[in-house]
């Protein structure tokens, strides 16, 4: 994990997303895929807003989340 995502910054890396949930990186990118692991897109780059996961794995709705929406 990179100092920033150490540090509580406001994105991750798929990569630094898939070693915080403990699932392989493949896995990881197969989510963004499907939907489940909520993400940016900028560019190529692909980031995962800490806070999103976060509310995911609360099990509460994130801000900016679409409230009918479900994983």
């Amino acid at each position: 994990m990179t100092a920033a995502a150490a540090e509580g910054g406001p994105v991750l890396t798929v990569d630094e997303a898939a070693a915080y949930l403990r699932i392989s990186r493949g896995l990881a990118f197969a989510a963004v895929r499907d939907g489940s692991l909520p993400c940016v897109r900028i560019g190529r780059r692909i980031l995962i807003p800490r806070r999103q996961l976060e509310a995911l794995l609360d099990g509460t709705p994130a801000a900016g989340q679409l409230s009918g929406h479900q994983a």
